[in-house]
C-alpha cells in the first residue's frame, strides 16, 4: 500500500477516534448525575427567630430568589396555618411561595406532636390546615403530607390509623431520607447577630456546612447498606434566618458532591420509597432509618450539634 495512502487511512482513524473521544466526553457531560436529590421546606410561612431588621417576608424572598437563581426545580414547602391566623400578613408569604412556582404541602395546622396525640385529633389537625391550602395553592397537588418532628406515631396502631387516614384522603407522605438538623442553628444564630458576635457566626457558617456534607456522608452509606446503592434523596430543610443566608453555599456544596436536583414527585417514584417499614420510633426519624429498623440493620449516625449550638451567645 503506498505510504501516502497509508497515512491518509491513518489520519482518518485518528480522526474518527477523536470524534468518538469528544462524542463520550460530551454525552458524559450531558448526562445527568447519577446523584439525585430534592430539596424541601417545613414551617412555612415562618420559622425560628430573627434577627434584629428582618422581617418574616424576607427570610422567605431570600430562599426563592436563590431557588430562581440557581434554575431549581419546583420545590415543596410544607405549611402550619396556625401561622397565618395569628398573623394574616403571613399569607403574602405563602401566596409569593406558590407564585415562584413552587408548590405546597401539608404539615399539619399547628404542628403538634404525633407521640402526644390520639389519633383522630392528630388527623383534625391535618385537615384543618386544608381550607387554607386550597385558597392559597388551589391549582397543584398540596395532598402531600410531612409529619412534624417525622413522627409517626409512638404505636404502631396509631401509626397505622394515621396513615390510614392520610390514605382515604388521597394524600402521600412527602419522606425524608437526608437530614442534618437545619433548624438547630437557627435560635443561635439570632442570638449571635444581637452581639454582634461575628467570630461566633463564622463558626456557625462553618459547621452548618460541615453538618450538611457529614449528612451526605453518612446517608448515602445507609442507602447504600440498604438498598446495595445510592437513591433519590428528600432532604428536610426550614425557612429559617440562617438557611435563607446560607443556601447559596448549600446547593453549591451538594452540587461539589455530584448531586442534581429534582422533584420531591421525581425522588418519591423510586422503589425503594414504596416500602413500608411498619415500624415506629419515638421521637421520630428519617424514612430510610426506619426501613433500617425493620431489617434489624444498624443505622450509622450524624454527630449531634445541640449542645454545643444551644451554649453559643449566651
Amino acid at each position: 500500500m503506498p505510504k501516502r495512502l497509508t497515512a491518509t487511512i491513518l489520519l482518518a482513524f485518528a480522526a474518527l477516534r477523536l470524534v468518538g473521544q469528544t462524542s463520550t466526553a460530551a454525552a458524559s457531560a450531558a448526562a445527568p448525575s447519577s446523584l439525585q436529590i430534592a430539596f424541601t421546606f417545613d414551617d412555612l410561612p415562618a420559622h425560628g427567630p430573627l434577627p434584629p431588621g428582618m422581617a418574616r417576608p424576607d427570610v422567605v424572598k431570600s430562599i426563592l430568589a436563590t431557588l430562581k437563581r440557581e434554575k431549581m426545580p419546583p420545590v415543596y414547602g410544607f405549611i402550619n396555618g396556625f401561622r397565618v391566623a395569628q398573623y394574616p400578613y403571613q399569607i403574602h408569604i405563602l401566596q409569593a411561595w406558590v407564585a415562584a412556582g413552587n408548590p405546597l404541602g401539608n404539615h399539619t395546622w399547628s404542628h403538634p406532636e404525633l407521640d402526644k396525640l390520639s389519633a383522630t385529633a392528630y388527623e383534625d389537625n391535618i385537615a384543618r390546615n386544608e381550607p387554607l391550602l386550597r385558597k392559597v395553592d388551589p391549582s397543584s397537588d398540596w395532598h402531600w403530607f410531612r409529619y412534624p418532628f417525622l413522627e409517626e406515631g409512638n404505636t404502631l396502631e396509631k401509626r397505622e390509623a394515621v396513615r390510614g387516614w392520610l390514605a382515604e384522603h388521597d394524600y402521600r407522605i412527602a419522606e425524608v431520607s437526608m437530614d442534618f438538623q437545619d433548624y438547630l442553628w437557627s435560635d443561635v444564630y439570632a442570638r449571635c447577630v444581637v452581639k454582634h458576635d461575628d467570630a461566633a457566626i463564622q463558626s456557625l457558617h462553618d459547621s452548618y456546612l460541615s453538618s450538611a456534607d457529614e449528612s451526605i456522608r453518612v446517608y448515602r452509606e445507609l442507602a447504600r447498606k440498604l438498598y446495595g446503592h445510592d437513591v433519590p434523596y428528600i432532604l428536610l430543610m426550614h425557612v429559617g434566618a440562617f438557611d435563607a443566608r446560607l443556601l447559596p453555599e448549600l446547593l453549591a456544596l451538594f452540587r461539589s458532591r455530584g448531586f442534581s436536583f429534582v422533584t420531591l414527585q421525581a425522588a418519591m417514584s423510586d422503589p425503594s420509597y414504596s416500602f413500608d417499614p411498619k415500624v415506629t420510633e419515638e421521637g421520630g426519624t428519617t424514612f430510610n432509618e426506619y426501613v433500617a429498623a425493620a431489617r434489624t440493620i444498624e443505622a450509622p449516625s450524624v454527630t449531634d450539634r445541640e449542645k454545643e449550638l444551644d451554649a453559643m451567645c449566651r
